[in-house]
């Protein structure tokens, strides 16, 4: 087997140096992996408890292999990973679905300034509000799509995507649960102290429907446009982002929301750094729902971002729920402290409903509740071992209101905590310049 290894290996490096050869030019090829278990206690994580529910303990796995190579006129990104829950198939098991293609994308370079690249890939833009990476999450996300980029003095990437789960003679039917075609177009400048980003996105969903006893479907579309400022002064770090949705949702249903957001970073020296931050995201009223049928959804959608990030550790907004929900204003404080190898950071998020949330239980029934949706802390260890081994620990806890119970039900009552603790190997295998 060691044998069939080192042959493989040095076929691989022969091709690539042979193809630098052919080029006439230098290449460069490097190899790194992944190794990341994390252990989670989960007691509220996501939604609250009920006081029959025990707590959830589990540890999860990715395990990843990355591959690049690099030359004058082309680029090439593979990343293949392994995703698992410790004990989720036996051990002497002889088959495994885990492994799956992250990525795996080419790129011809027409100049020093002008590329196109083409495949499976991450999209990370900005501060991942919008569009994100998820890296959080043990698989992490990846699109399949074209993706154009410009970049000298300002930069311009315009991304296109049309999706389909099987090669077809007839028809495009599509029934992943994901967008069917999405194009954007992201704009970004820097200046002296400060940055600007503006994204245009339009989304298409395909939409099933049954007309005159015949399923038909079509494919409805959504817009949104907005941006991103950032300000820079040595201590001071401002921010500030406004994004409009309009158009159709996935259920063909008229579509109007926007989201908000600011914040602002300060670094009392080199080992504390103080945040202050507020967020916005419109929602649909419970009560309008309740009347009128034909409303329209006022919820805005962060879509592809890493929303693990962002409204508190313990996902209980927009990580695969609250969409098309009452919405979310969170106020936050954070605190960080660093030193070297290790830091520390404590975040304090004031959740409340951005939308009437409608009382469901029979003394009160039809009657709106009080916003406050509750407070979460969050607190964040990490440790560098070496410069390829991090170590990092966290504890949250969620403190629900009433109203928090009415939308994703639990009791608030009792305690609703998450703990995980998570070691990250990332080691540089091959770094070859032929």
């Amino acid at each position: 087997m060691k044998n069939i290894k080192s042959l493989f290996f040095k076929l691989v490096t022969l091709s690539i140096f042979l193809m630098g050869i052919q080029s006439g030019l230098k290449a460069q090829f490097s190899l790194d992996a992944q190794i990341r278990p994390r252990a989670e206690y989960r007691n509220g994580f996501s939604k609250l408890l009920n006081e029959t529910d025990d707590p959830a303990f589990f540890i999860s796995q990715r395990s990843r292999l990355n591959a690049g190579f690099k030359s004058d006129k082309i680029q090439l990104g593979i990343s293949i990973q392994d995703v698992r829950v410790w004990g989720d198939q036996p051990q002497l098991t002889s088959k495994s679905d885990q492994l799956m293609l992250h990525q795996a994308w080419a790129a011809y370079l027409f100049n020093d300034h002008l590329k196109l690249k083409l495949g499976r890939q991450e999209l990370v833009y900005d501060d991942a509000r919008i569009l994100g990476n998820v890296d959080w999450a043990q698989q992490a996300r990846s699109h399949d799509l074209a993706l154009l980029t410009y970049e000298n003095t300002f930069k311009l990437h315009l991304g296109i995507a049309y999706n389909q789960q099987q090669e077809r003679l007839v028809g495009t039917d599509y029934q992943v649960n994901n967008y069917k075609t999405m194009q954007f177009a992201w704009f970004h400048k820097d200046f002296d102290k400060w940055n600007l980003s503006l994204l245009a996105m339009n989304n298409g969903w395909q939409f099933d429907y049954t007309e005159l006893g015949i399923d038909k479907s079509k494919t409805v579309f959504a817009q949104t446009i907005g941006g991103r400022v950032v300000y820079k002064q040595e201590k001071l770090d401002l921010n500030a982002s406004g994004y409009f949705s309009t158009g159709k949702d996935a259920s063909d249903r008229d579509l109007s929301a926007y989201y908000i957001g600011a914040g602002a970073n300060y670094a009392a020296n080199s080992n504390w750094i103080f945040g202050l931050g507020w967020e916005y995201l419109s929602g649909t009223s419970e009560l309008e729902k309740a009347k009128d049928a034909d409303y329209t959804n006022k919820s805005f959608n962060p879509f592809y971002g890493t929303n693990h990030k962002f409204n508190g550790f313990m996902d209980y907004f927009y990580v695969g729920n609250h969409t098309n929900s009452v919405g979310l204003s969170d106020i936050y404080a954070s605190a960080k402290f660093r030193q070297e190898k290790w830091n520390m950071t404590g975040t304090l998020h004031f959740f409340s409903a951005a939308n009437e949330v409608l009382n469901k239980d029979i003394i009160n029934v039809n009657e709106a509740m009080s916003n406050g949706l509750g407070t979460e802390l969050d607190l964040v260890f990490s440790y560098k071992l070496s410069p390829q081994v991090e170590l990092s620990a966290g504890y949250s806890q969620m403190f629900g209101t009433k109203t928090l119970e009415m939308l994703k039900g639990g009791d608030s009552g009792i305690t609703n905590n998450w703990a995980w603790l998570m070691i990250n190997f990332k080691p540089q295998l091959i770094k070859e310049l032929f």
